[in-house]
């Protein structure tokens, strides 16, 4: 068996000088943090933190007093990260944080990763919670294989609507983020294109009003009017071929899209999301249909 010395070159709890430090904080619970995450916070020089608010309320959780913090967030200016980068060229370590979760993973913290690496500094993961895979763990319809991750999706426009039809188009389960105040557009956007596709809306995850929705799209994006709290959204896997539609319905999809006044393009991304046809054939129909 290998030893935990021989393991890791540097043991996880013995910051070296000149490292950049990922650590991946509570989502909710502030228990629910790493022996390894907390003696990294102990011994960092400088924590760079999205909110040094909430990162002071975790450190104190933890007992962990007198740290320097600075903030660095997602208005931050290039010359606030080359500060930081010119501390750790200097020896110093620096442990980067977010409010929640994982830096960069939807989060900020990816400019000043990106500058550290460009400086030959070395950048070491510290893993923990992860609203994404907490959801996907407890939805039940993770497929022990692979999934999309999107992230929060576009606000509006033709992004999200072109957003909705990857999602709708792809087999494998997804998970996305969204705010408590988009949650209903967005179920219902999705609920539009794949209604009988499993959902599970999981809200407020190690907090005290944890919540678990589970049901199909049809079910659950008409069950409330309003959502609150930090919302992950996790899609079932899904057979393409299930949601194939006859040509009247196909036809009738095209012509309400037309009608909401999208090209020939983004309507044919929609609606074969929606049809499971071919987009080069919903194009094509679209097309005869326009020169008709």
């Amino acid at each position: 068996m290998i030893s935990y010395a021989k393991r890791w070159a540097t043991p996880p709890s013995s910051p070296e000088p000149a490292l950049l430090f990922v650590v991946a904080t509570p989502i909710g619970n502030l228990k629910d943090i790493t022996l390894r995450a907390l003696e990294t916070l102990r011994e960092a020089n400088v924590i760079a933190a999205e909110d040094t608010r909430y990162t002071r309320q975790l450190l104190s959780a933890h007992a962990i007093v007198g740290k320097s913090l600075v903030s660095l967030h997602a208005h931050s200016t290039d010359e606030h990260v080359a500060k930081l980068v010119v501390r750790l060229a200097a020896g110093e370590t620096v442990a980067l944080v977010t409010d929640a979760g994982t830096p960069g993973v939807s989060d900020p913290g990816d400019q000043l990763v990106r500058a550290a690496i460009a400086a030959g500094i070395r950048v070491v993961p510290i893993p923990g919670p992860s609203a994404v895979v907490a959801a996907l763990s407890a939805s039940g319809l993770g497929t022990g294989g692979g999934f999309r991750f999107f992230g929060f999706l576009p606000r509006d426009g033709t992004a999200r609507a072109r957003a909705i039809a990857e999602i709708s188009a792809t087999r494998e389960p997804v998970v996305l983020y969204e705010s408590p105040e988009r949650t209903c557009q967005t179920l219902d956007d999705l609920c539009q294109v794949t209604p009988t596709r499993d959902v599970c809306v999981a809200r407020e995850l190690t907090k005290l009003h944890e919540e678990l929705v589970r049901g199909t799209l049809a079910d659950i994006a008409y069950l409330r009017d309003a959502w609150r709290g930090e919302i992950v959204i996790v899609l079932g896997a899904q057979d393409i071929a299930e949601v194939s539609v006859s040509d009247a319905d196909l036809d009738a999809r095209i012509a309400k899209e037309l009608e909401s006044g999208f090209g020939a393009k983004h309507t044919s991304e929609i609606v074969a999301a929606w049809s499971g046809r071919p987009k080069r054939e919903v194009y094509e129909r679209i097309i005869r249909k326009k020169k008709r």
